[in-house]
């Protein structure tokens, strides 16, 4: 799949993110890449076959304080390669992107896995998930 048809498809499951959660995010850069560096998957401890889906880069909302300054964005960054290659379809490709986007949305707001479980869990059977 190209980039751009890709970036509209984590553009789609970010729309799909609850609303509550979506207008409390502030400067925080998606972006996509092709896929995790050796070096990070390293760093990470992630070894083959598995590999990243995602990653947050930033400090989380509930580890800043409140003379913080100005900063540069936080980063959300989803991994095209590794989606593409679970996913049977474009309905599991956007299934699959809209939960890496709600665990490391998870960890922008400083949940624990724990937490960010029960949301991905509960995610799509919400009545309004907007």
């Amino acid at each position: 799949m190209k980039r751009d048809a890709f970036e509209k498809l984590v553009a789609e499951a970010l729309r799909s993110i609850p609303r509550r959660f979506r207008k409390e995010m502030r400067n925080i850069a998606i972006m996509v890449e092709d896929e995790p560096s050796r070096e990070l998957l390293h760093e990470m401890g992630i070894k083959a076959p598995d590999t990243l889906l995602g990653l947050y880069q930033g400090v989380p909302l509930t580890e800043r304080s409140w003379g913080g300054g100005s900063r540069m964005p936080d980063r959300i960054l989803i991994f095209q390669g590794p989606h593409e290659r679970d996913s049977g379809d474009d309905d599991d490709l956007i299934v699959a992107i809209g939960e890496t986007l709600i665990h490391e949305i998870g960890h922008y707001f400083g949940m624990s896995e724990e937490e960010i479980e029960a949301i991905e869990d509960n995610y799509w059977r919400a009545d309004d998930p907007r």
